[in-house]
């Protein structure tokens, strides 16, 4: 899952080489690695060059691409009408296996719709991974430098009201800015918008699985790639190699109960981990001595923010603005300590006691720290170029397929029933993420997912994390036959495997992908918070 914008089996998986494997003489007589896909397209060869940095969408700052490889193929539109020739472009990478290769992994950022061609760089130093493992990256349809949808620049509308503010007219706006978004955005995105869904998206891997020459994949997802990881295990199981879906949506619910866990989970992450972190640091931040008394601080600055923004390198700086930052980096506990700066900073320049050479310290401190506060994740920050079709890819993905309920009374409704049971700074996204409630196109049925007949698949999951909660995960593991749960305890990162630094949680995945162990539910703890 992506507002930031973070899902295996013994015996060998596939016994070719990397590289492609030309059509089959005769297409009357598909190899099984290539049927039920049209030879047009399964007869495709793979163009891989040296990736360059233009073609590498929300590339976090100060990656490695040394031998990071591109290409593009052709998919259908529509693979409900693959003879119509109308194509997509989707755009891929690998970075090749330092050994003999036996075996191929996908990898999925998130989001969904997240550009993921620059993943495979995040797993350079996963030695045992790669040591017989190409690993592939994506720009799923819609997204990055595959074909873009596009959402006409209408995702952020009303992002500047305050669902915190409960005048009926504040309110009345705030529905009315999401109703507008729906319908911009599905105008914008036409008739390719329908056809960005999962469904879609499976049968584009399974072309890049035949188009690099495996029986068998093997995948790692992070968040919304858990998603699409298991829809695409669901679908072809005999397909299906070893596959980690990490940081877990509820995949075997619908999109809607899937983020319906975030709320409580954002306060969770926010009240229990952060605020008393920063309590505890008091003497450093000056923030207050305990997580409550943190809290109130918080909300004196929030108010303040509400009436007189502050400005930054001519951006200002608005409660909702910063309630945004918080939740984007309450992801990862290594950006406390930037979470923490920020919020000192901006404490600063709303203190009408404050001088106005503190002031302009404050704001200098703030830019860079905005700046820096950027670090690589599952999924780094949307940047220009990206973020409209990134939106896009989401909005048109979550109110695409399955259903999802709500009109203008419940959402107002629902919306005060959270700040009545304290759940507030994730307000301030949930109203606007309401989207699908007033998307008028037919939502496509979401199969049945069960995992019956998909090999073990393994679902690695932090305890508080905020975007992904372990509520949704466990049902999702409870209801998903033969799937293995790791939790990560004391935990609340928001991506854990080869992103966090837990040697536990990476020798075991490892043991999985490299090995085929099959892991038992087990527990391992997370690491400690940061010390600033």
């Amino acid at each position: 899952m992506r507002l930031r914008l973070a899902v295996v089996i013994p015996a060998a998986v596939g016994g070719l080489l990397a590289g492609v494997t030309p059509a089959p003489a005769d297409p009357a007589a598909p190899s099984p690695a290539t049927t039920n896909i049209p030879a047009r397209y399964s007869g495709q060869t793979l163009d891989w060059h040296a990736c360059v940095k233009d073609e590498l969408v929300d590339l976090p700052p100060g990656t490695d691409i040394a031998g990071l490889e591109c290409a593009t193929y052709r998919t259908p539109r529509d693979w409900e009408r693959p003879n119509e020739r109308q194509d997509l472009t989707i755009a891929v990478s690998r970075l090749k296996s330092t050994g003999a290769t036996t075996a191929s992994v996908f990898t999925n950022p998130g989001g969904p719709g997240g550009p993921g061609r620059w993943l495979p760089a995040a797993f350079r130093e996963q030695k045992r991974l790669r040591e017989h493992q190409e690993i592939i990256g994506i720009d799923t349809r819609g997204t990055g430098r595959s074909t873009n949808v596009t959402c006409g620049g209408a995702s952020g509308t009303g992002s500047e009201l305050d669902p915190r503010d409960r005048d009926p007219r504040n309110l009345d706006l705030i529905v009315d800015a999401v109703e507008y978004t729906a319908n911009a955005c599905r105008r914008a995105a036409g008739e390719l918008g329908p056809l960005i869904t999962t469904f879609q998206n499976v049968r584009d891997l399974d072309l890049l699985r035949a188009l690099i020459g495996r029986e068998k994949i093997n995948w790692i997802g992070y968040s919304a790639g858990t998603w699409l990881g298991a829809h695409y295990a669901q679908q072809f199981p005999h397909r299906t190699g070893r596959f980690v879906l990490d940081s877990s949506t509820e995949f075997t619910g619908t999109w809607q109960s899937s983020f319906g866990w975030q709320p409580v989970a954002y306060e969770r992450r926010w009240r229990q981990d952060f605020l008393p972190w920063l309590g505890r640091y008091d003497a450093k931040y000056h923030f207050g001595t305990s997580g409550e008394a943190a809290r109130q601080t918080y909300e004196n600055v929030r108010y303040a923010l509400t009436r007189e923004p502050v400005e930054v390198n001519g951006t200002k700086i608005g409660a909702t603005a910063l309630d945004g930052y918080l939740i984007g980096a309450l992801k990862s506990k290594s950006q406390f300590p930037a979470m923490a700066g920020i919020l000192v900073q901006v404490k600063t320049l709303t203190d009408a006691r404050t001088s106005a050479q503190a002031k302009d310290a404050a704001r200098a401190a703030l830019k860079t720290t905005l700046a820096e506060s950027g670090k690589p994740g599952p999924l780094p920050g949307l940047t220009a170029d990206s973020s409209d079709a990134m939106a896009a890819t989401l909005i048109t993905t979550l109110c695409g397929e399955g259903t999802w309920r709500g009109n203008r009374q419940s959402l107002i409704r629902q919306s005060q029933e959270y700040i009545d049971r304290g759940v507030t700074l994730y307000n301030a996204v949930w109203m606007p993420a309401q989207i699908c409630a007033f998307w008028k196109n037919q939502p496509r049925p979401l199969p049945t997912m069960n995992g019956k007949g998909v090999p073990p698949v393994l679902i690695v999951q932090s305890e508080h994390d905020p975007a992904t909660p372990i509520e949704g995960a466990r049902k999702a593991h409870a209801a998903f036959q033969n799937s293995r749960m790791l939790t990560v305890t004391g935990e609340g990162d928001h991506g854990i495997y080869a992103l966090g630094g837990n040697k536990a949680v990476d020798k075991i995945v490892d043991d999985y992908l490299v090995d085929g162990v099959v892991p038992p539910d087990q527990s391992v703890p997370g690491l400690p918070l940061p010390t600033p």
